[in-house]
């Protein structure tokens, strides 16, 4: 029988990098499996997928799926300049796929985007102004290519558990959470014409996450 990936087999990987950044960052890269869903959203992606990234941070999930998804390509966005260099950082030791991480200015999304056979954004949405976060999903989903997923996995802002994560970016991140539910997420991707294959929840000790996975038809 196949051995089934856990998040020990994450920890243990992540733990066996050598990552010279600061400790903020590695201990982000290190050890954010505990209370993140890693393990199913990487059995989401498919052997020689080219696999996309929004907001990739250091290049931690991306590496994950490098090592046990197996794709074809990666590829990975950020808007900070040092998280991409962390990445870039990352790969050049240990990717055994070619890949490409590239800085993004907040406003349109890479043409990149639209190559890529699945999109993760993996708690990026309640990052972005409530006043944008509709438009943000629906111009990703916009520029994706047809047949693509889109595969959105946040904390649940109907959820009385929200309060946790929101005291959690309060100090890692030093800014307050926006964050929406699943229903409202759902709403939007309908909107935009996508396909429902999966919608959903799981709590990791005091996170109340959702996943939705979206296909562009």
């Amino acid at each position: 029988m196949a051995h089934s990936l856990t998040n020990k087999d994450l920890l243990q990987f992540l733990k066996s990098l050598q990552f010279s950044s600061g400790l903020f960052d590695r201990l982000k890269v290190y050890y954010r499996p505990i209370i993140c869903p890693f393990v199913d959203l990487i059995e989401l992606a498919k052997q020689g997928e080219k696999i996309g990234d929004i907001g990739c941070g250091s290049g931690q999930f991306c590496l994950l799926l490098d090592h046990f998804a197996k794709p074809s390509y990666i590829y990975g966005i950020e808007i900070t300049e040092r998280l991409v260099d962390n990445a870039h950082q990352l790969f050049s030791k240990y990717s055994k796929t070619p890949y490409s991480f590239e800085q993004y200015n907040g406003v349109e999304f890479p043409a990149a985007v639209s190559e890529m056979d699945v999109l993760f954004l993996n708690d990026v949405l309640h990052h972005v102004p409530p006043a944008n976060q509709e438009q943000f999903v629906k111009d990703l989903f916009y520029k994706m290519k047809p047949g693509a997923r889109l595969i959105v996995k946040d904390i649940d802002g109907s959820s009385p558990l929200v309060f946790f994560n929101k005291l959690h970016d309060t100090i890692f991140a030093g800014e307050r959470g926006n964050e929406r539910s699943v229903s409202e997420v759902t709403m939007w991707l309908e909107q935009s014409g996508a396909q429902i294959i999966q919608s959903t929840k799981k709590r990791m000790y005091v996170y109340p996450h959702y996943t939705i996975v979206a296909s562009k038809q």
